[in-house]
């Protein structure tokens, strides 16, 4: 049985709405995200250096929208399941206003400390 608390339609909803924004963001940065052209002739070692930051910092946040859509479709299967709100670790159910507050978390907050 899903938390008995929570509005389930709006907690999918609010899911389906986060894993759409996460997808649209990849795209859009999928260009940040490409290699960098090293050839000193059309632009210089700072510039190049700048570009491969940049390139590092695209691949890290694009891997934390990964992480963040896997944690996505987890909570949808646990909702399909009716699992969707007890704690991985004790059984119990995770507060209300914490999974409304965020519900991609696993644990209650007694086994999250």
């Amino acid at each position: 049985m899903n938390h008995p608390e929570i509005d389930i339609p709006a907690v999918k909803q609010t899911l389906y709405d986060m894993q759409v924004k996460l997808k649209e963001e990849s795209e859009s940065s999928a260009e940040a995200r490409e290699t960098v052209v090293l050839d000193q002739t059309s632009v210089g070692r700072l510039s190049r250096m700048d570009a491969l930051q940049g390139q590092a910092m695209a691949n890290a946040e694009e891997q934390r929208r990964q992480l963040a859509l896997r944690r996505i479709s987890g909570a949808l299967q646990r909702i399909e399941q009716q699992q969707f709100g007890e704690c991985i670790e004790c059984g119990e159910w995770i507060g209300a206003k914490r999974l409304t507050w965020n519900p991609l978390v696993l644990k209650c907050i007694e086994c999250a400390e």
